[in-house]
């Protein structure tokens, strides 16, 4: 049987930070399911640097179908968790469904990935304390707050759960997730 992964998203969630991971470790052989609030097709935004703008910029992105509601989602199914930025974290979080969801993977010490604004999730739940993190630089002051020490740096592993600033660093963060997953929940 496949190992399955989880990635949960919600619209104005960041395209490469969702599509990404999505296809890398489908590539790697586990099966991938999107979650988010509905089982419906999300909207995702491209964030981009540009010159002369104090935070980055956003723009529409790719529509993409979630495979089920975060209601239907058994996480003792999933051996890992992938935690995507862009906007929908902000509101995410304030979904009680995910937040189960989100805890299970910590209290079960399964591998959790998460980058740029994801990292709000795992706060929602108090899984960051005591942890080393890294996340969107605007964030540092947020990752502090729920009790984390925050690095600046591209990828940051603290046990099963790594880190990564925003889509610039994807290759770190995955290369370091791989390794994780590969010890932790090898497919098989």
């Amino acid at each position: 049987m496949t190992q399955k992964i989880l990635i949960v998203a919600g619209d104005a969630a960041e395209s490469l930070e969702v599509l990404y991971p999505y296809q890398r470790l489908r590539e790697e052989g586990y099966e991938v399911h999107i979650a988010a609030p509905t089982r419906k097709t999300l909207r995702f935004v491209v964030h981009d640097f540009e010159p002369g703008f104090d935070t980055y910029t956003e723009k529409p992105g790719y529509t993409w179908p979630a495979d089920l509601a975060f209601s239907d989602v058994d996480p003792g199914d999933y051996i890992a968790l992938v935690l995507p930025g862009g906007r929908a974290p902000e509101y995410l979080r304030n979904d009680a469904e995910l937040r189960k969801i989100v805890k299970a993977f910590f209290d079960t010490d399964k591998p959790v990935a998460q980058i740029c604004h994801g990292p709000l999730l795992t706060a929602a739940v108090d899984a960051l304390r005591g942890r080393r993190v890294t996340a969107y630089p605007a964030l540092e002051l947020d990752m502090q707050a729920a009790g984390a020490t925050f690095q600046d740096a591209e990828a940051v592993v603290d046990g099963t759960l790594v880190s990564s600033r925003a889509w610039p660093d994807h290759p770190g963060w995955m290369r370091e997730f791989l390794t994780v997953l590969r010890a932790k929940a090898p497919v098989s």
